[in-house]
């Protein structure tokens, strides 16, 4: 379970394309996520002003993630909301995902690191849309010749983001394949729940969380 299986190769104009267990784990994540999301679409129309059961519980997630958003990153920047929430689903979801035996893409760097690079290019974004020349400047602050350095500092942020929640992530994995791997047959009743239900649950709620409000925090230093 520690290492990556590859499903098969696609080549596709002389690029071999590898069909590793992460990305097919990653589209399964995916069909979840937009049946989930067609299906609220499908009920939204007959959604009430007085919200109950379904609608509730979806405008109860709604109100919470965007004041979230709003009291993190403020008004003027609330209407990147939607990206961090599909963010924060897919890794939570990503976590879900060991409790049904399947290895959590997060568990990959190459994950993490797309989702940390993807913050970067929109920290980035939003540091010239909201500063233009002074963000540019802000590199050679407080003299030119610390350019270098400000920019590995830029740099260091989506790999250190990255890193931070492909180690806990792949922590977790190890800790449950060595439980399964060395422990009788008899301690992997009732025991892996509880397991499952930290590394899982708790931990990967927690990971979750840190990943995207360390995005967030990044994306309105810039922006700032």
């Amino acid at each position: 379970m520690l290492n990556i299986e590859n499903y098969a190769i696609w080549n596709i104009f002389g690029i071999d394309i590898w069909i590793t267990e992460t990305i097919v784990n990653t589209w399964i994540i995916m069909l979840v996520l937009t049946l989930i999301a067609l299906y609220t679409r499908s009920k939204l129309k007959k959604f009430k002003e007085i919200p109950a059961g379904f609608q509730n519980a979806i405008e109860a997630v709604i109100e919470m993630f965007d004041n979230f958003i709003t009291n993190t990153l403020g008004k003027k920047l609330s209407y990147i909301a939607p990206w961090y929430f599909m963010v924060f689903m897919f890794v939570l979801f990503s976590a879900l995902m060991s409790i049904f035996g399947l290895r959590a893409p997060t568990a990959d760097w190459a994950t993490t690191f797309a989702l940390a690079f993807a913050s970067f290019i929109l920290m980035l974004g939003m540091g010239f849309k909201h500063q233009k020349g002074a963000y540019l400047k802000s590199f050679f602050d407080p003299h030119f010749i610390f350019f270098p350095l400000n920019l590995i500092g830029e740099i260091a942020k989506p790999v250190s983001l990255s890193f931070r929640l492909f180690g806990n992530m792949l922590s977790g994995t190890i800790i449950l394949t060595l439980y399964y791997g060395l422990m009788p047959y008899f301690t992997q009743i009732g025991i892996p729940a509880l397991l499952h239900a930290f590394f899982d649950i708790i931990f990967g709620a927690l990971q979750t969380y840190i990943f995207v409000i360390l995005s967030l925090m990044y994306v309105k230093g810039a922006a700032e």
